[in-house]
């Protein structure tokens, strides 16, 4: 990977940090609401802190299973864009079925959205394909 591809990926995932934390500010102290989540039959109230952390482990976990599938795969970018519109369905999961409320549940599954909207596309074009096999056995 080059340097260039560095910064894009590292780039991809602050701004999607940067976006759902600004979807939380909107929601939150902005429009006041009380975005919670209910988590094993407890009540959490949902933090800028969480927020972040959140995307920012899922958006390094997704640059890390492209790394991988770079040195394994042709299409690594077609792959990834498959593997991670299925973890966006699963992950529609947790605000659908773990809200507190309606109005957390909205905004939550907006931040997933969000998030997906630019991680998925914005990784997907920084995908490389691994080096043909002859070539690697070459040394080139």
């Amino acid at each position: 990977m080059t340097g260039g591809d560095t910064a894009r990926r590292a780039l991809t995932v602050a701004g999607a940090a940067a976006a759902a934390l600004a979807l939380w500010v909107a929601a939150g102290p902005v429009a006041g609401l009380d975005l919670s989540a209910e988590t094993g039959g407890e009540v959490r109230r949902i933090g800028a802190g969480t927020v972040v952390a959140a995307t920012l482990i899922a958006g390094l976990a997704a640059w890390g299973l492209l790394a991988a599938l770079e040195r394994t795969t042709s299409r690594p970018g077609r792959v990834w864009t498959a593997v991670a519109a299925t973890a966006l369905v699963l992950s529609m999961l947790g605000p659908l079925a773990g809200a507190a409320d309606g109005a957390s549940m909205a905004v939550l599954a907006a931040m997933h959205l969000v998030v997906a909207a630019i991680l998925i596309p914005g990784l997907a074009r920084s995908a490389r394909p691994a080096p043909s096999r002859d070539r690697r056995g070459a040394g080139l």
